[in-house]
């Protein structure tokens, strides 16, 4: 069973492990140190972020991260992605990782993803679609998207997470599923 909590000051070690992992480094492109994990998640831990920090686990085993928040909080974020697609408000995104190599590439990704999907839809009452970009270059994560039902709805050239990639980037969607 997939389920999560809120990540706290407590978990910045394992983040900081998972963060130096090559499959991570790669696509995050973050500092694993202490006072790197501490600087980049603890603001979001403490209450001090509108975005969400989410430690993913499986069977109770601690397996990702999920970070997950409104693209109105962020102008900078939404406004390169309104440069390439529509974006409504109360829009809501999120990132992704795996933390331990030994669960990449066994279909964790997408059920992590697809679960948080789910969820937002409950969590955030008013956001009326999701909208994930990734970069053209790392295929398992749009593939991941993909097999968690969003959709690809635009190309285009963003500021990338690590500065070794080029910025092409894709742009998945999920519209708010109709009651019905």
């Amino acid at each position: 069973m997939i389920t999560w909590r809120p990540v706290m000051e407590s978990d910045f070690p394992l983040l900081g492990q998972w963060l130096a992992e090559p499959h991570v480094a790669r696509w995050w492109h973050h500092d694993s140190s202490p006072a790197g994990v501490a600087r980049d998640f603890g603001p979001t831990a403490r209450g001090e972020e509108p975005a969400e920090d989410l430690l993913m686990f499986l069977d109770g085993r601690p397996v990702g991260l999920i970070q997950r928040a409104r693209l109105d909080d962020y102008a900078e974020d939404f406004a390169e992605l309104a440069a390439c697609t529509a974006v409504p408000a109360e829009a809501v995104t999120v990132d992704y990782l795996i933390g331990d190599p030994g669960d990449i590439g066994v279909g964790l990704g997408p059920r992590m993803i697809q679960r948080m999907l789910a969820a937002t839809w409950t969590d955030y009452p008013h956001a009326p679609a999701i909208l994930i970009p990734v970069s053209a270059a790392n295929r398992a994560s749009w593939r991941a998207l993909e097999k968690a039902g969003m959709h690809r709805v635009a190309e285009a050239e963003m500021a990338p997470d690590n500065p070794a990639d080029d910025r092409a980037h894709y742009v998945y969607r999920l519209d708010r599923p109709v009651a019905g």
